[in-house]
């Protein structure tokens, strides 16, 4: 952990902590920031120490060269598999249930161990592909 906390720091961190159901790259992150002289910089600085110290995950998307950050610190995520909307970017977690078949399935298909908390599963959710019924967990 960082050896102490800035002002760019505990904006970043209350930032991401109201938003826990979303994907960001760094570049949004600060023009979120941009109005709290959060700098780019900053917001680099900050993420790297933040996904050391496990609060933040890092992701990309196939075909993608942006990485995003999500904030994983918050109880409800720890552990979860989680769905990405590549239309809305709403990130929500995979039930329980479902979660523990898909990576059972792989483990007895592909000999392969899914680590649910590390994984970002990315489609269209239930309201994009308006089929009326909210998918959201």
């Amino acid at each position: 952990m960082s050896k102490y906390v800035t002002r760019q720091r505990k904006t970043l961190l209350a930032w991401l902590r109201a938003r826990p159901d979303r994907l960001f790259t760094a570049q949004e992150i600060a023009e979120a920031l941009q109005g709290e002289s959060v700098s780019l910089s900053a917001v680099y600085r900050n993420l790297a120490d933040l996904e050391q110290e496990g609060q933040v995950r890092r992701s990309a998307k196939g075909g993608e060269r942006e990485i995003r950050y999500q904030f994983m610190a918050a109880e409800s995520c720890r552990g979860c598999l989680h769905l990405c909307c590549t239309r809305c970017g709403g990130t929500f977690h995979m039930g329980e249930a479902a979660a523990a078949a898909l990576a059972e399935a792989v483990e007895k298909s592909e000999r392969f161990e899914l680590d649910c908390a590390e994984t970002v599963l990315y489609g269209l959710c239930g309201a994009c592909r308006g089929a009326g019924k909210e998918l959201h967990v």
